[in-house]
């Protein structure tokens, strides 16, 4: 596989395995490579931009159950990881978790070389100091007394199963964390992991209990790396943004067109503007197709941190394109005109190499897309 460079790579995970597509830096043409993994699910594949060559993913595969691959050469040779996040084994006959699928890959802070996190479904958070050969139990997270009150005693608030997502650290401290569980809410750490806090005021319920700060469900949270104390979500319930050091989310979705709604699942923003994000929004009606809002799908960004909202969609189908994107299925890349990707289950990957203005479909008849990550390598 020849590197292109200066160039992006756009890394996509499939259920039926991880792509990965390469262009230069003007973005005009792309070259496919793979599958890798054919016929196991991949979850999350991403890049180690500590050094530009290291990938991770997150596979399942099959009746051999879940576990994750390493490579160092850019996809061209992969190895197991010799010990995978495992939730530990109970006694015969005992209740206990079984994990079924890594979900989230969050490589870690730039001074802790070998550092990632790694969160699961059911929700569950792992870390590793090796580069991912080896992963333990963050057990303030996975061990914590509130964890039935976090997420009840089964991990099934989503179709199929509760999912951790959204592992965050903070570009300025590696102790300072953040998680969304899916259901759960959002979780803060001050101290790696070993205590944490719940972050959801502000935002609208799913589940109408009576602790207010329960019946929560994130679906993508995204920390600005040029301001990190911005963060947008996008949640089950609505657009929202979060300024530290307020503990207080505003929903700023609320000045979306009212046909289409803040319903949705993935969220991306500007590597150096804190003002602008993109979501994918989805039909958010009372059965909840989780489809594009009459069968016109369109990226909508905001340029002014959520006061308004703009449709971008010209190039994609403009009637009967019933797209589902999933919450890890959109990625900005950071070249000097921003690089946008989402990814459908219908598996199309759809790139725009200007800031959203224009977009081509650059990969057809893949597998249903579960991922999109955008790398410089």
């Amino acid at each position: 596989m020849a590197k292109l460079s200066p160039g992006v790579s756009v890394l996509v995970g499939t259920r039926k395995g991880a792509f990965i597509l390469r262009s230069d830096s003007g973005r005009r043409k792309w070259k496919l490579n793979g599958p890798h993994f054919l016929g196991a699910i991949v979850h999350h594949i991403v890049l180690d931009p500590r050094d530009g060559k290291t990938l991770l993913a997150a596979v399942r595969t099959g009746h051999l159950g879940p576990t994750l691959y390493r490579s160092t050469d850019l996809g061209k040779s992969w190895k197991e990881a010799a010990r995978p996040p495992a939730f530990p084994k109970v006694p015969e006959g005992a209740k206990g978790l079984v994990l079924d699928h890594t979900f989230w890959l969050t490589p870690g802070h730039a001074s802790e070389k070998g550092v990632w996190y790694a969160g699961t479904s059911p929700q569950g958070l792992f870390r590793t100091e090796d580069g991912g050969k080896s992963w333990d139990a963050v057990s303030g997270f996975n061990d914590s007394p509130h964890r039935a009150k976090w997420f009840g005693t089964e991990q099934d608030q989503t179709p199929d199963g509760g999912k951790l997502h959204s592992v965050i650290v903070d570009p300025r401290d590696p102790a300072h964390l953040y998680v969304g569980g899916s259901g759960g809410g959002f979780f803060e750490s001050k101290d790696k992991g070993a205590s944490w806090t719940r972050l959801n005021k502000g935002c609208d319920r799913v589940f109408p209990v009576a602790d207010p700060d329960e019946g929560h469900d994130p679906h993508c949270v995204v920390l600005h790396p040029a301001m990190p104390d911005r963060l947008y979500m996008q949640n089950h319930c609505g657009i929202y943004r979060l300024d530290r050091p307020s503990d207080t989310w505003v929903r700023v979705g609320k000045a979306m067109p009212k046909k289409v709604g803040d319903i949705g699942f993935p969220m991306t923003v500007h590597p150096r503007d804190p003002k602008t994000a993109w979501v994918f929004p989805m039909d958010g009606g009372t059965v909840w197709p989780r489809v594009s809002p009459d069968g016109k799908p369109a990226v909508y960004r905001t340029r002014d941190a959520g006061k308004s909202w703009e449709r971008q969609d010209k190039g994609l189908p403009r009637e009967q394109a019933w797209f589902t994107v999933k919450r890890q299925a959109m990625a900005a890349d950071d070249c000097a005109v921003v690089g946008l990707y989402f990814g459908t289950t219908s598996g199309e990957l759809w790139a725009s190499r200007d800031e959203g203005h224009t977009w081509a479909c650059v990969a057809a008849h893949l597998p249903h897309v579960y991922s999109v990550e955008a790398a410089r390598a």
